[in-house]
């Protein structure tokens, strides 16, 4: 209840944030040497003030989009190449669409999900990153311009230090300054390193959490080499982990056109641009992996189970029974829900035990202390206890991490006999 609340207040928050720098500064100045802003100047500030507000309100109401339930994979050289791995999300009953993730706060899956941000309480997507994007700018050049301006006064202040108090401005006026410099500059240098961190993901095509992953799978690469480049995986398979490269890096030009929808640099300033129109359903790829090769790479920690050869004519036959056929259908899902509770307790017990607890014994030594202690001192086991540089997991992207882990393990039978008429 409390962090839903306090996810309410986020766009007020925001919103008297952004109201009390960009116009309590335009009340103070006039009070204060050198003056009010000129015409040039204020035109200047407040252009981008109104970029601010259009952005973030665009950021905040424009809809993150949706993978349909009836969406179905285009896979145009399915004859001569074996199918990609596709993941299922057991909440919304359908296939996964590239990119995207299941959001714990927006209940669905989104397309290219970057984060769920909570100062706009939404979803930063395919459909809403140009609009986030253009929020941060206006924010940032915003704020620079606005400490430029108040440390012009701050100097002036600075300068007359030794003349008489009364020749100065008010103890209100300075307590004011400091405020507006102090919550002003703290702010920027915030939403600067959100504006910096966000310019490098859209030059890679890379969203948030894709980041993530690649972390993630850098990480199982090094623990690979120490077992002779393979880890542990479900049903006593051994699986190989081999460099995978980030297959959506198509070159920096079509990344950013990508990533803001418009191939008109104007566009991408332009507070009033156009939603992206296409699905973000589907991406050009760089070629650099083989067909079928998909992001994200194999992870031990949250491969499905293998998919057992359940046949069309008897895959819901109980032997010796008469049962009728809806009767045999409930019977057997109650068979496969025990059946995956077993899985559950087991691998439980087994796969989600720690990496370094996975160990043979005698191969901890061989472990890089650094890799060691990293993945001792995470709260949790398995991929679900996981945090990378920053200390961040899954769920701290907005993703739900009880779907996005394991996404295949209780793929429906409909499901299953679908793909093999496909």
């Amino acid at each position: 209840m409390q962090k839903g609340t306090l996810s309410k207040l986020a766009v007020p928050v925001v919103s008297v944030l952004i109201a009390f720098l960009s116009y309590g500064s335009q009340l103070l100045f006039p009070r204060m040497d050198p003056g009010p802003l000129d015409t040039q100047q204020t035109w200047c500030f407040n252009l981008m003030v109104i970029g601010i507000w259009i952005s973030y309100a665009r950021a905040c109401i424009t809809s993150p989009g949706q993978v349909p339930p009836d969406w179905k994979p285009v896979s145009p050289d399915a004859g001569k190449h074996p199918g990609p791995r596709r993941r299922y999300c057991r909440k919304c009953n359908a296939v996964k669409a590239p990119r995207s993730h299941h959001c714990k706060v927006c209940q669905r899956c989104i397309p290219k999900m970057d984060h769920h941000c909570p100062w706009t309480s939404n979803c930063v997507s395919h459909f809403t990153f140009p609009h986030f994007m253009r929020f941060l700018w206006y924010a940032v050049a915003s704020m620079a311009y606005l400490e430029y301006l108040l440390f012009l006064r701050a100097q002036v202040i600075w300068q007359n230090r030794h003349l008489p108090s009364y020749l100065g401005p008010s103890v209100s006026q300075l307590v004011a300054l400091l405020i507006l410099l102090l919550v002003n500059s703290i702010t920027l240098f915030l939403v600067g390193i959100t504006f910096a961190r966000t310019v490098w993901g859209l030059g890679g095509n890379v969203t948030t959490i894709e980041s993530w992953e690649i972390e993630r799978h850098e990480q199982l690469l090094r623990r690979a080499r120490v077992l002779g480049g393979y880890l542990d995986g479900p049903d006593g398979v051994r699986v190989a982990i081999v460099r995978q490269e980030f297959p959506y890096d198509i070159g920096i030009w079509s990344n950013i056109v990508q990533g803001m929808g418009s191939r008109n640099v104007i566009a991408w300033f332009w507070p009033l641009s156009a939603t992206p129109r296409t699905n973000g359903l589907e991406f050009d790829e760089n070629g650099f992996e083989d067909a079928g090769i998909t992001w994200p790479p194999p992870d031990p920690d949250r491969m499905p189970r293998m998919e057992r050869d359940y046949g069309r004519d008897d895959a819901f036959v109980y032997s010796g029974s008469n049962l009728t056929s809806e009767q045999e259908i409930q019977a057997f899902k109650r068979r496969q829900q025990n059946d995956y509770q077993q899985r559950a307790d087991y691998y439980g017990i087994q796969r989600r035990r720690p990496f370094h607890e996975r160990y043979d014994p005698d191969l901890k030594d061989a472990v890089d202390e650094e890799e060691d202690a990293d993945t001792a001192s995470q709260s949790g086991s398995g991929e679900e206890g996981w945090q990378d540089t920053g200390g961040n997991r899954l769920k701290d992207f907005g993703v739900d991490e009880d779907i996005e882990f394991y996404d295949e393990d209780d793929i429906p039978i409909s499901e299953l006999l679908r793909r093999r008429q496909g």
